[in-house]
């Protein structure tokens, strides 16, 4: 069997695999988000592992089977916010130059930047979630009758919860501007650690074009994300799209910058001996009371850097 063979069998039994998790995803149950978050992995897997061509043939395979097990507009978005995107990435981390090009040895191979892969998944997710805002109609309506539906759930389940009018309006507002942002931060999140667990698959298996990233040391924001996190919060104060368009390029960002923070404190902690009670406490207060969000954003933004894999030999595909 041909290569190019292999990445059209690689690629369709990827986009049917991914294509029959996003449906799955669509069936409600305790499962679904992680149906749901795990559906990039086949078409990145197919593309590491694999070629461009296979990641590509994923994407449109999927796209099609959603699209005949269910509407052509589901289709669509999963192509946008998922599919696409997943492809991206995986070509982005198989592109290499030779490192004297950039000032490296000789004869040493640099691939793609961590920082900017990472800032180019933010990029992504602001694209496809904003595209899928307009095509909905995403607005005012929309989140009204999303929070009469959440309040009805509610009551369904406490007979005694009767919020007020004006407490509506305030859920209303909130979840206007809020959604946006938790969802672009959530979708982040997702694509990256899809993008780290398929590469250690691919790794795994011998596949792996790309050598393993020190993450700790690499993973940070460059100075491209401070000015699209600055635009996205100057936006957020505009009202209508521009300002929503704004809170989705906040959370996108932000929480980038909230990554490489927690990166930061991975890698100035090594070799410390109390190292694992700091991270875990740093995680676990994360969690319960939020806040910590913010030391480690301002840890991000003040530690801006693009840092490259350099290896000894490999393929000179120029980005």
């Amino acid at each position: 069997m041909t290569q190019q063979s292999t990445s059209l069998l690689v690629g369709l039994l990827a986009g049917v695999s991914a294509a029959f998790l996003l449906v799955s995803a669509g069936s409600p149950s305790s499962l679904s988000f992680i149906l749901f978050a795990a559906a990039a992995l086949p078409v990145m897997i197919a593309g590491l592992g694999w070629s461009n061509l296979a990641s590509i043939v994923a994407v449109l395979s999927a796209m099609a089977v959603i699209g005949i097990a269910t509407a052509p507009q589901a289709a669509l978005v999963s192509g946008v916010t998922t599919l696409a995107p997943a492809a991206w990435i995986a070509h982005l981390s198989n592109l290499a130059r030779p490192a004297e090009e950039i000032g490296g040895p000789e004869g040493a191979v640099a691939w793609y930047p961590l920082s900017d892969i990472f800032v180019r998944i933010a990029f992504c997710v602001c694209i496809g979630l904003v595209g899928v805002g307009l095509a909905m109609g995403y607005g005012t309506e929309f989140v009204s009758e999303l929070v009469e539906v959440f309040v009805a759930s509610i009551k369904d389940s406490n007979a005694a919860y009767e919020p007020t009018p004006e407490g509506i309006a305030e859920m209303k507002q909130f979840f206007l501007y809020a959604l946006p942002a938790i969802q672009a931060a959530m979708w982040v999140l997702i694509l990256f650690s899809g993008w780290y667990v398929a590469s250690a698959i691919v790794r795994m298996s011998g596949r792996s074009k790309r050598p393993k990233d020190d993450i700790p040391s690499q993973l940070r924001m460059p100075r491209m994300g401070v000015i699209a996190l600055l635009a996205g919060v100057a936006m957020s104060f505009v009202d209508g799209g521009i300002g929503l368009i704004g809170w989705t390029m906040s959370g996108a960002f932000g929480i980038g910058f909230v990554v490489a923070g927690f990166a930061i404190a991975h890698h100035r902690t090594r070799g410390k001996p109390a190292r694992g009670l700091l991270l875990w406490t740093a995680y676990l207060a994360t969690v319960i009371f939020t806040l910590p969000l913010a030391f480690f954003l301002f840890l991000g933004l003040f530690d801006t850097a693009r840092t490259l894999t350099v290896t000894g030999s490999g393929p000179t595909s120029k980005p």
